[in-house]
């Protein structure tokens, strides 16, 4: 449970961080066990995040992707 909030918090932080760059990324994460859309170039560690897609120039391109990829879970997209 500590491991996951701690996921979701380092997620938050990097998407506020860097907001103003002005690129999305779709990353899946075991956190939320779902996909996110983040403004900030994940790491892909194995444990919190299993992959990730992008940059992307708008959110809704974003969110076009995300609804594309195989491995989101349909119904459980996250944020």
């Amino acid at each position: 449970m500590i491991r996951s909030v701690l996921a979701l918090g380092l997620l938050v932080a990097l998407a506020t961080v860097a907001y103003a760059d002005g690129l999305f990324w779709v990353v899946g994460s075991h956190a939320t066990n779902g996909c996110e859309i983040v403004t900030s170039n994940p790491v892909v560690d194995g444990s919190n995040i299993w992959f990730v897609d992008g940059p992307y120039k708008s959110r809704d391109d974003a969110k076009l992707a995300r609804s594309t990829i195989g491995a989101c879970p349909k119904g459980n997209t996250g944020k």
